[in-house]
């Protein structure tokens, strides 16, 4: 994507590859009302990309997508890196998410940037098949020293 990329476009590009990543995808539409919000910040890449939304002083991973083939080369966890930053920088103190508690890959990539567990919603997530299954809420103190946590 480049500078003279529409909101449109952009929107159209999230879309699919949130569809690539997910079973139950965010469509262009949705994408669109989120970049139109205040405080919404996204950092995109080819093959993947974070959205974050900022209010006073915290902030929300709202979504955060990487190709299934470009997957396990490091891009989340600089895609995760950058929402922090962006975050702290836009004066929040912590950064929140939620993750299903079956997807280890993304538990794993969390725990690794220094995310703790601070909840859960039971069956908040539905899968394909129907099965319900509970969200970690997950947080990461964004004040203090700017310490990014030793990966491997």
């Amino acid at each position: 994507m480049t500078e003279s990329t529409t909101e449109s476009e952009m929107a159209e590009h999230l879309a699919a590859l949130h569809a690539q990543a997910f079973a139950a995808p965010w469509d262009a539409a949705a994408f669109a009302d989120l970049l139109a919000q205040p405080g919404v910040l996204l950092g995109v890449e080819p093959d993947g990309f974070i959205l974050i939304r900022v209010i006073l002083d915290e902030a929300e991973i709202l979504t955060l997508a990487v190709r299934p083939g470009a997957r396990r080369r490091g891009l989340g966890r600089r895609l995760v890196e950058r929402a922090c930053d962006a975050a702290a920088t836009a004066g929040a103190h912590s950064l929140f998410l939620e993750v299903a508690e079956d997807n280890a890959a993304a538990r794993a990539l969390y725990a690794r940037a220094g995310f703790v567990e601070i909840g859960r919603r039971k069956a908040y997530y539905a899968g394909a098949d129907g099965r319900r299954t509970d969200a970690l809420a997950l947080r990461r103190d964004l004040s203090g020293p700017r310490v990014t946590p030793t990966l491997p």
